[in-house]
């Protein structure tokens, strides 16, 4: 059954399962939640689950899906109309690093589960560094980002970068508060990338303070395992 089927209660009774085997996954990790966990937490009987998803699998993928689309709307909206690409790829990297940090759990699982679900985590990448070229596309063109190598080469540093720095917060391993990472992680996308200095000074002016754009403020980071 697709979504553009459903009755409003119907997409309703989807979404509080999704939400219920958001928590799960979260609280207890993906193999340790059951089905029969995730429709006791959502209040609904079990043959609702079967009606919507095939397996817990499904409610993964989806899962992965929505947040991946989550993200890329708040990349959008973080984007001002009328700037230049590199601010456009500077926002977009402010806002990332914040999204990530909001949906700690969600992106730790996502590496745990990685393994298991290898296609769910390689698409979500793709599809981000596909958004990402298109930026350097446009900055190359505008004559904001450097032209010494393929705009794709740099998309996929730029989503490396904010990835790897996003990953070290939420494991405790960069003690920053989030706003100020994210500058520092803007700042380092516009040296690295930008046409020249002067370019990318400008960028980072054109970026003011970072706001948190609504999202939650995520808990201390925890301390970092072996």
């Amino acid at each position: 059954m697709t979504d553009r089927n459903l009755t409003s209660q119907g997409a309703e009774r989807k979404q509080q399962l999704l939400d219920a085997a958001a928590r799960l996954f979260a609280e207890q990790g993906y193999a340790a939640t059951r089905v029969v966990d995730i429709v006791d937490s959502a209040g609904v009987a079990k043959g609702l689950f079967y009606w919507y998803f095939e397996n817990k699998e499904a409610v993964f993928r989806e899962l992965a899906t929505t947040i991946r689309l989550s993200l890329r709307r708040h990349q959008r909206a973080a984007m001002a109309d009328g700037d230049p690409a590199l601010t456009h790829i500077l926002q977009g990297a402010v806002a990332s690093v914040q999204f990530m940090a909001a949906h700690a759990h969600f992106f730790s699982l996502l590496e745990v589960e990685a393994r298991n679900v290898p296609d769910v985590v390689r698409r979500g990448t793709e599809q981000h560094i596909a958004d990402v070229t298109v930026l350097f596309e446009a900055g190359q063109a505008d004559g904001t980002v450097t032209a010494d190598d393929p705009a794709e080469r740099l998309a996929l540093a730029a989503v490396g970068m904010v990835g790897q720095f996003s990953h070290f917060h939420r494991t405790g391993r960069i003690d920053l508060p989030l706003d100020e990472l994210a500058m520092f992680v803007a700042r380092l996308v516009a040296r690295m990338l930008a046409a020249n200095e002067a370019v990318a000074r400008d960028a980072i002016a054109a970026l003011g303070p970072a706001p948190t754009q609504g999202l939650p403020v995520p808990p201390p980071a925890p301390a970092a395992t072996a």
